[in-house]
C-alpha cells in the first residue's frame, strides 16, 4: 500500500516516541501500545510501521510483531503552521453535524472556510472518504453522505456492536494480552477517582475506545478488530461534549471492570452476555451521548 500523508506523519511521531522514550535497537514494538500513545487507531500506525519498515528502520518478524532496526531521525518541525489534518478532519465532521456545510460542497468553499491550501484539504477529505462520510463529485466537488451520527444510523451502530463484541470473545482460542487485564483495570480505577477536567470527555472515550478495540483484538480475528476500529474512527468525529455527569461514567467503568472480572475468570460466555447487556444500556441513552461507550 503506498503511504499517504496521514501515515508518513504518523511514522514522524513514531519517530518522536521512541527517541522520546529512548527504546533501542532490538526492540519489539507494539502496535496497540503505540496507538494508545499516540491517541489513534491501530489501523494507521499499522500502515505507519510498514512505512517504516520500507525505510529499513523496523522489520516485522513472523510471530514475533515489530523489531525496531535502528532509530529513525525525527522530522523538522513542518513550515506551515496551519491546522493539522486531525483538526480539520474534526472541524469538517463538526460543521457537517451542525448543520453549517450544505450536502455539495467545493474545494475551494472549504479550503476558504479552514484556511487551508488544497493539499491540506485532500487529505482530510480523502480521510472522511475512507470512512463513508463524504464522496467526490465530477471536479472539485464533494458529497456529504447520509447522516452517519443521526439517531438512526447510532442505532445501526449499536445493533451491529451488540452482535460482533459479544461473539468476539466466544471465538476459539480467545485471550487477552498479558498484563492488557491488569492495565486497563488500573486506567478505569484511576479515572474514576480522578477529578472531571475540560479535557475528561476526550480522555473518557479513548480509554473506552482502547477497552473495546483490546478485547476485539483478543478475539485473534481481525475482522472482529477492524470493524471495531472503524466505527471508534467515525464515533470519534462526533466526540462532543459529555452530558450525563459522573454517574454514567462511574457505571460505565463498573460494566467494564464487571467484563474483565469474567474474562480474567476464564468465564467468557457471561463476560459476552455482560457486553451484550452494557451495549444495549448505551444504546438507549440520549443520543447526544451514545458516542461514548
Amino acid at each position: 500500500m503506498t503511504p499517504n500523508l496521514l501515515h508518513v506523519e504518523l511514522a514522524g511521531r513514531i519517530a518522536q516516541a521512541i527517541q522520546d522514550q529512548g527504546i533501542k535497537a532490538g526492540t519489539r514494538l507494539n502496535e496497540k501500545r503505540l496507538a494508545d500513545l499516540l491517541h489513534v487507531s491501530r489501523t494507521p500506525v499499522r500502515a505507519a510501521l510498514d512505512y517504516l519498515e520500507s525505510q529499513g528502520f523496523v522489520k516485522r518478524v513472523v510471530n514475533l510483531g515489530v523489531e525496531l532496526l535502528k532509530t529513525p531521525p525525527v522530522p523538522a518541525a513542518p513550515v506551515d503552521k496551519g491546522p493539522q489534518v486531525d483538526e480539520t478532519v474534526f472541524a469538517i465532521a463538526h460543521d457537517r453535524h451542525q448543520g453549517h456545510l450544505a450536502e455539495y460542497v467545493s474545494e475551494s468553499d472549504l479550503m476558504a472556510r479552514y484556511g487551508l491550501a488544497r493539499p491540506a484539504l485532500k487529505e482530510a477529505l480523502e480521510r472522511l472518504a475512507d470512512l463513508g462520510v463524504i464522496e467526490r463529485t465530477p471536479g472539485y466537488g464533494w458529497r456529504f453522505l447520509a447522516d452517519v451520527w443521526g439517531a438512526a444510523a447510532r442505532q445501526e451502530a449499536y445493533r451491529f456492536r451488540m452482535v460482533i463484541e459479544p461473539e468476539a470473545m466466544r471465538q476459539p482460542g480467545y485471550a487477552l494480552p498479558p498484563g492488557w487485564a491488569k492495565e486497563m483495570r488500573r486506567r478505569h480505577q484511576s479515572f474514576v477517582k480522578a477529578p472531571w477536567t475540560d479535557t475528561s470527555s476526550i480522555e473518557f472515550f479513548e480509554m473506552n475506545a482502547a477497552f473495546h478495540e483490546g478485547l476485539a483484538a483478543a478475539s485473534g480475528n481481525r475482522y472482529f478488530a477492524s470493524a471495531i476500529e472503524r466505527l471508534n474512527r467515525l464515533r470519534r468525529l462526533s466526540n462532543y461534549d459529555w452530558i450525563l455527569g459522573s454517574d454514567r461514567v462511574q457505571g460505565s467503568c463498573n460494566e467494564h471492570l464487571a467484563i474483565l472480572s469474567r474474562l480474567e475468570a476464564g468465564d467468557t460466555e457471561l463476560a459476552a452476555i455482560l457486553m451484550r447487556r452494557h451495549l444495549d444500556t448505551s444504546r438507549q441513552l440520549p443520543s447526544s451521548a451514545q458516542v461514548r461507550d
